[in-house]
């Protein structure tokens, strides 16, 4: 079923820019590849599935690239004269800490943590150089707090964050913003993945995950649309937000207001 929320079209003019979007293959990602091609930009989609990227590509008119973001050779080839970049890809597993797997621990950081890092390393000169830049991480609201059975994704989300303040102090002399979106439960794969996941680990069916645990915090009870994300993101990258840099907005539903 096609969503009913839409990228607000014609608030935000970027073209002539362009755009890095990884985890672009699908989900939060695909949208926002979606958002930034509509307002003008050529988007670049990072993926790790090859078909995924070059669908999300063909369908934004941008190019494809089939990357895994845990190879940091992998991530050192791929482009750096960006104007726009946005952090999106990641992966999540649920389990308790003592039984957590430590390679999977260090899997979650290198792909939600120092790949970010290096993208910044290569996109930022190109940003400095010509005095405008706008880096987007999609972080989470476990970027802000905790849940049990999440601890290399609240990890990461929570270096993400302070990643993002660290670019957006330095990058503030040079026109470049970085910011941070702090979405709660996104319908996309990567939640309808873990939804087994989490009723195992909380001993209830997959029925009643989605209600009461996934949505038990939100004042809103439904799971925002990528869209969402999107839209917001693209808001970020427009001309009434250059003031706007070392924050995470929070598309929470509400949680954090408990």
């Amino acid at each position: 079923m096609t969503s009913q929320f839409k990228a607000p079209a014609g608030t935000v003019d970027l073209s002539g820019r362009s755009a890095m979007v990884t985890g672009g293959g699908s989900g939060i990602g695909r949208a926002c590849a979606r958002a930034l091609a509509e307002a003008g930009a050529l988007v670049h989609v990072v993926d790790r599935d090859a078909e995924a990227a070059k669908e999300a590509a063909r369908e934004t008119g941008g190019r494809a690239y089939a990357v895994d973001l845990a190879d940091a050779e992998a991530v050192r080839g791929l482009p750096g004269a960006m104007d726009i970049l946005v952090n999106n890809a990641g992966l999540q597993h649920v389990a308790a800490i003592e039984d957590f797997p430590p390679d999977r621990f260090e899997l979650i950081q290198r792909v939600m943590v120092t790949a970010p890092f290096l993208l910044l390393r290569q996109c930022l000169p190109h940003m400095y150089a010509q005095g405008w830049g706008r880096v987007v991480n999609v972080s989470s609201v476990h970027g802000l707090r905790a849940s049990a059975f999440k601890s290399a994704y609240v990890a990461a989300k929570h270096a993400l964050e302070g990643l993002s303040k660290v670019a957006a102090v330095e990058g503030a002399p040079h026109g470049v913003t970085s910011n941070c979106i702090s979405p709660g439960y996104v319908r996309t794969p990567l939640v309808e993945h873990q939804i087994g996941a989490q009723a195992e680990a909380h001993g209830i069916a997959p029925d009643d995950v989605v209600t009461d645990v996934l949505l038990k915090r939100s004042a809103i009870k439904r799971l925002i649309e990528p869209e969402e994300v999107a839209a917001a993101a693209v808001w970020l990258c427009g001309p009434h937000t250059g003031y706007l840099t070392g924050a995470s907005i929070p598309l929470d539903g509400g949680w954090g207001a408990h």
